[in-house]
């Protein structure tokens, strides 16, 4: 790209387009003159104020990346599961609990939990790393009888979305 200074013209012809609301038969042609491009002083005084303006871009840009950096720094992540009562210890309550309560929640009595596990394990299914049995078959009922969402069941047996979803 050319150095403005070195521009040997004494006016440029630049087509500009009036069109406050006027037919387009009614274009304009202006000879803008520029007289002063070779002006050191007039290039200096242009040069001055885009020096401003990019170092007050520059700052207000740091200015909001530090901000962000702030805001979403953390010294320690905050647990988000951390009610008293597991998953798991929730299934252990409803399995030692009044014999319609685990019904009421999980759609079916006790004696069926008990054998679905069972046949469960019969075909190879097992515990996974951090879930039990009992917990994923309870996560399967309750959200079968709920219809909550992964998010509202994840909260409620204390695991993960990624881990409810599976």
């Amino acid at each position: 790209m050319a150095d403005p200074s070195d521009i040997d013209e004494e006016f440029i012809e630049w087509d500009t387009i009036a069109d406050c609301g006027q037919d387009v038969d009614e274009v304009e042609v202006i000879d803008v003159e520029i007289e002063e491009i070779n002006d050191g002083h007039h290039m200096a005084q242009i040069h001055t104020q885009f020096k401003h303006q990019f170092e007050a871009l520059y700052a207000v840009s740091m200015t909001i990346i530090e901000a962000i950096a702030l805001v979403t720094q953390r010294a320690e992540p905050i647990p988000y599961h951390t009610s008293i009562l597991s998953g798991e210890g929730w299934i252990l309550e409803l399995l030692n609990g009044h014999p319609e309560w685990i019904c009421t929640e999980l759609g079916i009595h006790k004696h069926v939990f008990k054998m679905l596990v069972d046949k469960l394990q019969c075909h190879q299914f097992n515990h996974s790393k951090h879930v039990t049995l009992q917990e994923q078959l309870g996560i399967f009922l309750y959200t079968v009888v709920t219809g909550l969402s992964i998010r509202h069941i994840g909260e409620h047996f204390q695991q993960s979305n990624s881990t409810i979803s599976k």
